[in-house]
Order: structure tokens, then C-alpha cells, then sequence
């Protein structure tokens, strides 16, 4: 930040004053504090732009574990750009720049007056640059044909006559010390906008009006005064959330601490959304219809749309992105603990309910409605065939127990991207307040060749989604496999199921044998359903229940092959209570047959899953009504045009320095004012060493020098 004119570093030296006003003075103005200036806040937009900014805080002790959250909060990571030390920092940055340019600009404007023809002429041998030759002409003469090259290549000069002969002093590119104070000064208003259209104005209005951020919950409408910005706020940046057919007229502006609210001189009312996709399911466009309702009475339509604004009253109203507006939702939900009948649940996204379970109020839950998304778009594309799914009497227990509530949809090396239908968001939260978030898609997903209801869980927000795959009947639903669930926990149709099986698969004349292989089957769906404890420190059911039954009952040398009998009678008894079931129902029983295989197969292994799935009900989506909603970004910034004009101010002064090269000659015509011969000595000084600084003065002197 120092003068270009100049190597030293040092500040603006004030003579008056005490010692410490004139040494901070001094610092403040110099070039090494303002550099150390700009390299703290080039290291704060590193940290702005690797760390995302103004996200929930559960996210970032996610992310970087509480004590490390805790010491970035504090410093202000999470909102670097509105921190308190960043704008001080950048206050300083404008008042030591200020101060250099002060330091620097008389200097500089002074510098560009003086010609400096007063130079003396044996000075002229010390100049990298220098040529000397003899002319056939008079002084007089040779003066008015320096002139007129001069003037014809673009210099500028000044002539000084003495006794000895004439001194002229010529100069081109005077403007590149004005590039210096254009940089600087660009610099000053740059920060001058960003401080007056950030955080500062808002917290200056915060301190003296006796305003204070809002960290509560509830309607935007009941937020108490101290809490709101007056309409009349001279800058700010705020979100302003739209539902579809709603009007609003109070933006959000996000503080470090909380929220303010900032009411608005006009309200806005979105009439529709508009929102479209490409292939891989992301948005590509999306716009707005709004109407803006003033205070008067007028009404003004207009479309909004990514990157084109539209501003009213000097605020700018962008399309920030979109949320869902309260969608309308139908939900079928279906136990999963005590045998029970289906119930419907309706209610709205971001809505919350209860949902009981059982007499006991800590069996109670509370819905939370948080998503509903309507296209979702995965990749399709069939993998290797695999037996671990199609035949249940091929299942290596060991490696299916390690794969419960597995990845939803997985990747390959080939995309098939499609549309697979809506899905919802919700959460479950019990009365000690722990929730967990689910996902489950609205129609059956083609996987591997087999139809199957995706109904996802995660435990925090920070986790991928894991998905348990229930096998879809025939009808396209999945009653079957709840219906087998829920038969499979009934110890009467776990007595009947294995009946059957003996009935089918028994020999005939062996009554001994069909009774030993009944109990079998019938401990095998016991086991399978949990109602058998293995292991009193660790019960279990499903796979693991068979899994754990087998390292406690039989030797290592036959668990392979009782692993593979257990299977397959398990395999069996699940057939038959699944036909059990359907009869129940009025429906046709199951077909031996590849279709049927894959069916069981799955249902195998996804019933196995579902005692690992923690929720005692699944909500499949029935129907809904989709709203959705705008989410808008207003701001009032009259800083912007300190900036642009900065930016004007800074891409001059970058090609004043960089471009224009200053350089100064002088040119000594010695001889006596009467005579016919005169020496003529040249000498050219540049800021910069260059070949053109060679060439050009090469022919220049070639042309001067001419007899």
C-alpha cells in the first residue's frame, strides 16, 4: 500500500501529538499492516468457504464432534462473513488504506506536475538508456526537430534554456501513477460497501433501538416488537417463505445468535410455482409467479426467476430455492410389534401429531411430517444375478445377519436413471424426546428383478438413509408380507403353518418321523419370530435367533449342514404361513415357481431385517396434495453501488499499472546559440526494464540522432 515511487513500507510520520498517536498513526498507515490486514481476511474467506455457513448446529457437532463445534462457534466460523472480527477487520482495512492514500496521493500529484527539466546534464551518463551524435544544425534548429518528434511519438515535455544550451524534459504514461491511487481508492469503497450492506448497519440499529434477536419457536406473527426491523432499514438481507396461494410480508434475517425479523413495505402473494427437472431428478428451472400488494392498495404481477430479480421500492426479490408448503398427506399405517389392524393417519408437511401404541403413555410417539418429495430419480441398473436373494435355501447365514437394513437402491458401473415415484419424510419422536427420521417411497421399486416397498431410517441427520426392502405382492402391495408378519408372532398360526408342512413334505406311513419334523418346523418359526430365547443376555429373532441357536446347540462340524435343514424347513414353514395368510384374505395360494422363489426369498430376508427396524408402525404414503412453496431473497443494498463503482475503479487501476508503462526523457542540446553544429545527448529512465524500453528508444535515437 505504499507510494509507487517509493520501496519503503513505512507510514504516514505526523509531527504532532503524543508518542503513541503518532506511532499508531504511522502503523496504521503502513503497507505491512495493511498487507497483514488483507492476509487475515483472505485466510477468514477460506474458512467462509470450506466450512459451510448459517447451518443448523447439530450439523456441525456432526461434523467436527462437540468441543471442536463448541471453539468454532465461539469464534465465529459458522457466520465468518457477519463476525464481529471480520467487520473490525475490515473496518481497519478502509481507515489504513484511507490513511496510505493521503500518505501517498500529494506525492503523487506532485510527481505528476514536475517535468524535472532541472536535472543536470552530466547526469545524463548515468542512464542505462543513453545516445549521443553530432547534428549539422543550430540549436534553434535542432530544438524544433526534438519537438516534432517528440510531439509526433506521443511525448509530452518541457524545454529549459541555459547558457551551455537547452535541457528538455519529455514524458509518456503519466497516467500509470494514477492506476495507484484508482486500486487503492477501488479497495476503500469496495469495503465501504460490503460493511454498509452486511451485518453492520443491522447490528448498529440493534444496539441503539434496543433490538435483540429472537431464539424462540412459533408464528411469525406473534414475535414481539423488540425482535422486528423497522420497513424503513436502510440495508439488510433477509429469506422470505412463500406457500403457494399464501401471502407474506416479513422477511428473516439470520444472526449468529437467533433471528430478526424485517417487515416489509409491500407484502407478497405467490400465485404458482413452476418447478422443472432434468433427467437425473435435479431442478433446472424454477420460477415464480408473485404479485406484490403495496400499502396502498396497488397491485403489481411479476415472474421471478434463478438470476433474474425483480426489484420494487429499491429491494431486489430473488428466487433463492423452494420448499414444500404444507403439503396434504394420507398415510396407511401398518403395526409392526403387536399384531393390529391398519389405521389411516392424515396431516400436512411440517405438521405434527401423535401416534399411541399401546395404554402406557410411554408408548406413545410423536409424527413430525418433514418432507414429501415427488420425484425421485435413482439409478436402476441391474446388477450380477445373486443368490443370496432368489432361494432361501442358498442363504449363508453368517454373511446375510451382517446385512440388515442395507442400502436402498445400489449403484453399478451402468446408469439407468428413472423415476421410482413419491416418497415421504417424517419423523418419530419418543416421550424422551430422541427421534428418528424415516423415508419411505409411495410405490414398489424394481430391484434385481424383484418388486419391493423401500422404507427408510437414519438416527441422525449427518447418516445416509438404510433402507428395509418388503417384497411386494402381486396386487402391487405389501399386505402379504405384513400379513406374514404378523401371523408369524401368532403362535396358533405358527401351529398350523407347520401342520401344513408336515402334510406336504412328511412320508406317508412314518407318523414318527412327521411328528419329529413338525416340532422342527414349528421351533424353527418360533426361533425366526423371537418368541424362543436363545441367549438371555442378547435375545434375538429372525436370522441371528437360528444363527445363535446353532453355535449353542450343534457341534462346528455339523453346523453347515444343519444350517442349510434349518433353512430349508424355515423356508417350508414361511411358504405355508404365507398361504396361511392369503387364504385368510380370500386370495388364490402361492404357486411353486421362480416368481414365487424370489418372492420368499426376500421375504426371508426383509422379515429377518424388520426386527431391526426401531419403530413399532410403518407409514406408507396413500395420496397427497402437493403445495408447495417459494423461498425468496430481499435484500435493500445501496452499498452495491460503492461497489460497482469500486470494481469500475479497480479494473482501471490494475491496467493503469499494468499496461502503461511511465517513462521519462531527457534530451541535452549543447552549443552555442549562434553556432551550426550542436551535440545532442539522450537519456530515456523507465519504471520498468523491458525490450520494448530497448527498441523503442533505439529507433527514437536513430530518428533524433539523423544528420
Amino acid at each position: 500500500m505504499s507510494s509507487p515511487s517509493t520501496s519503503s513500507t513505512a507510514g504516514l510520520e505526523i509531527g504532532r501529538g503524543s508518542r503513541w498517536l503518532r506511532e499508531s498513526v504511522e502503523l496504521l498507515s503502513s503497507m505491512r499492516f495493511a498487507i497483514a490486514l488483507l492476509t487475515i481476511i483472505c485466510i477468514a474467506s477460506v474458512i467462509g468457504t470450506v466450512i459451510q455457513q448459517h447451518q443448523p448446529p447439530v450439523n456441525y457437532v456432526n461434523q467436527f464432534g462437540p468441543f471442536w463445534a463448541d471453539v468454532f462457534g465461539r469464534l465465529g466460523l459458522y457466520a465468518v462473513y457477519s463476525a464481529g472480527w471480520f467487520l473490525v477487520i475490515l473496518a481497519f482495512l478502509v481507515l489504513s488504506t484511507s490513511l496510505c492514500i493521503a500518505r501517498n496521493t500529494p506525492k503523487i500529484l506532485a510527481d505528476l506536475r514536475t517535468t524535472k527539466e532541472g536535472i543536470r546534464e552530466s547526469a545524463l551518463q548515468a542512464f542505462p538508456h543513453k545516445a549521443r551524435g553530432e547534428l549539422s544544425l543550430t540549436r534553434d534548429q535542432a530544438l524544433a526537430r526534438v519537438q516534432e518528434l517528440l510531439s509526433g511519438a506521443g511525448w509530452s515535455g518541457k524545454a529549459q534554456v541555459r547558457e551551455r544550451g537547452v535541457m528538455v524534459a519529455a514524458r509518456q504514461g503519466a497516467t500509470n501513477k494514477l492506476g495507484y491511487i484508482a486500486a487503492h481508492g477501488a479497495i476503500v469503497l469496495i469495503c465501504i460497501g460490503g460493511l454498509f450492506d452486511g451485518d453492520l448497519i443491522v447490528r448498529a440499529q440493534m444496539a441503539l433501538l434496543g433490538k435483540t434477536p429472537f431464539e424462540g419457536g412459533g408464528m411469525i406473527r406473534d414475535v414481539p416488537a423488540e425482535h422486528r426491523l423497522s420497513p424503513s432499514n436502510p440495508t439488510f438481507r433477509g429469506n422470505l417463505y412463500v406457500p403457494e396461494g399464501a401471502t407474506a410480508g416479513t422477511a428473516v434475517i439470520n444472526l449468529s445468535r437467533g433471528i430478526v425479523l424485517q417487515d416489509l413495505p409491500f407484502s407478497i402473494e405467490l400465485k404458482k410455482f413452476v418447478v422443472e427437472y432434468y433427467d437425473t431428478g435435479m431442478p433446472k428451472l424454477f420460477a415464480s409467479d408473485i404479485v406484490v400488494h403495496d400499502a396502498d392498495g396497488t397491485k403489481t404481477e411479476a415472474k421471478i426467476k434463478v438470476n433474474e430479480p425483480f426489484i420494487h421500492k429499491g429491494i431486489a426479490i430473488y428466487q433463492s430455492s423452494f420448499e414444500d408448503g404444507g403439503s396434504k398427506l394420507t398415510l396407511l399405517g401398518r403395526p409392526m410389534g403387536r399384531p393390529g389392524a391398519p389405521f389411516e393417519v392424515k396431516g400436512e408437511v411440517g405438521g405434527v401429531t401423535t401416534l399411541s401404541s399401546g395404554a402406557d403413555a410411554k408408548n406413545s410417539f410423536q409424527l413430525e411430517f418433514t418432507g414429501l418429495r415427488v420425484i425421485n430419480v435413482e439409478n436402476m441398473a441391474a446388477e450380477a444375478p445373486s443368490a443370496s436373494g432368489a432361494d432361501v435355501r442358498k442363504v449363508d447365514l453368517v454373511d446375510s445377519l451382517g446385512q440388515h437394513l442395507g442400502s436402498g437402491a445400489r449403484p453399478s458401473g451402468d446408469k439407468q436413471l428413472r423415476n421410482v415415484g413419491p416418497s415421504v419424510v417424517y419423523k418419530l419422536r419418543d416421550a424422551a424426546g430422541q427421534a428418528r427420521e424415516y423415508s419411505n417411497y409411495m410405490l414398489p421399486v424394481d430391484l434385481d428383478g424383484l418388486s419391493v416397498f423401500l422404507v427408510g431410517v437414519r438416527d441422525t441427520p449427518d447418516q445416509p438413509f438404510r433402507y428395509l426392502r418388503i417384497p411386494a405382492d402381486e396386487r402391487g402391495t405389501m399386505d402379504d408380507w405384513m400379513g406374514l408378519r404378523a401371523a408369524l408372532a401368532d403362535p396358533a398360526s405358527r401351529a398350523e403353518a407347520a401342520r401344513r408342512y408336515v402334510r406336504q413334505a412328511a412320508p406317508d406311513g412314518k407318523p414318527e418321523l412327521a411328528s419329529q419334523l413338525e416340532t422342527s418346523v414349528l421351533r424353527a418359526l418360533t426361533l425366526y419370530a423371537g418368541d424362543e430365547v436363545v441367549r438371555k443376555a442378547a435375545p434375538s429373532a429372525g436370522l441371528q435367533a437360528l444363527q445363535d441357536f446353532i453355535e449353542d446347540s450343534v457341534p462346528e462340524a455339523d453346523r453347515a449342514r444343519t444350517s442349510e435343514v434349518l433353512i430349508r424347513i424355515l423356508n417350508g414353514g414361511l411358504f405355508e404361513l404365507t398361504n396361511l395368510v392369503r387364504e385368510r384374505a380370500g386370495h388364490a395360494p402361492l404357486q411353486p415357481g421362480d416368481a414365487t422363489q424370489r418372492f420368499m426369498g426376500q421375504a426371508v430376508l426383509s422379515l429377518s431385517d424388520s426386527f431391526a427396524y426401531p419403530a413399532p408402525v410403518v407409514l406408507s404414503l396413500t395420496g397427497f396434495e402437493q403445495i408447495q412453496a417459494s423461498v425468496f431473497q430481499l435484500t435493500r443494498a445501496p452499498g452495491k453501488t460503492l461497489v460497482y463503482a469500486g470494481c469500475v475503479l479497480l479494473i482501471i487501476g490494475v491496467f493503469a499499472m499494468l499496461y502503461i508503462r511511465e517513462r521519462r526523457l531527457w534530451i541535452w542540446i549543447e552549443g552555442p546559440a549562434d553556432a551550426t553544429r550542436t551535440t545532442v545527448t539522450m537519456a530515456l529512465s523507465a519504471t520498468r526494464q523491458s525490450l520494448d524500453n530497448d527498441k523503442d528508444f533505439d529507433a527514437l535515437a536513430s530518428r533524433m540522432l539523423k544528420p
